[in-house]
């Protein structure tokens, strides 16, 4: 039977830098994986994984999380998954159905949206987890922990809103105003 890890926090905490370094790891005990994201996010790159710091790793972009069970090859050992918020309703029932088929699934994204709502699926994919990592980034306003993403008050005001320092924050629980 597969398992699930999560790897969350807000936004600056390093998750995509965690997904990628657990997938070097897998690199080196060469263990097969297939990494993903959502066409939606191409920030840096629209067909690579890119963390803020710059580290980057080659990944299949896609629409929708469901077209993962049919690319899954059957040799991979490990499916990752990042932005993973940006899936919709779709993204738990994939995640069980690989877990289902014996893979490894890590999924890295942002627990909770610039609210401090669950965002997307994610409050649902956490539950479902074997284990969960919630990172921290560093408060910009007093350089403490940062649990929570704060959005700038003067952008779109809708759930996704994919961005980068042009529109957010880390801030701790002081310092964030939902």
């Amino acid at each position: 039977m597969g398992k699930i890890e999560v790897i969350c926090g807000p936004m600056f905490s390093g998750k995509s830098e965690e997904l990628m370094r657990r997938l070097n790891r897998a690199l080196i005990a060469k263990r097969p994986f297939q990494l993903y994201k959502p066409a939606a996010d191409s920030r840096y790159s629209k067909d690579e994984v890119v963390s803020h710091a710059g580290k980057k790793m080659k990944c299949t972009p896609i629409q929708d999380a469901g077209i993962m069970v049919e690319l899954v090859e059957k040799e991979t050992k490990i499916v990752a998954i990042d932005e993973a918020q940006f899936f919709g309703p779709g993204l738990l029932p994939t995640i069980l159905s690989l877990v289902g088929a014996g893979k490894r699934v890590m999924v890295a994204g942002l627990d909770m949206d610039s609210d401090g709502v669950p965002f997307g699926s994610m409050g649902s994919v956490m539950a479902m987890a074997e284990s969960i990592t919630k990172l921290r980034a560093v408060c910009e306003v007093c350089g403490e922990d940062a649990t929570h993403t704060y959005r700038r008050k003067d952008c779109d005001t809708s759930q996704i809103l994919v961005g980068e320092k042009d529109f957010y924050e880390a801030r701790c629980r002081a310092h964030w105003i939902p």
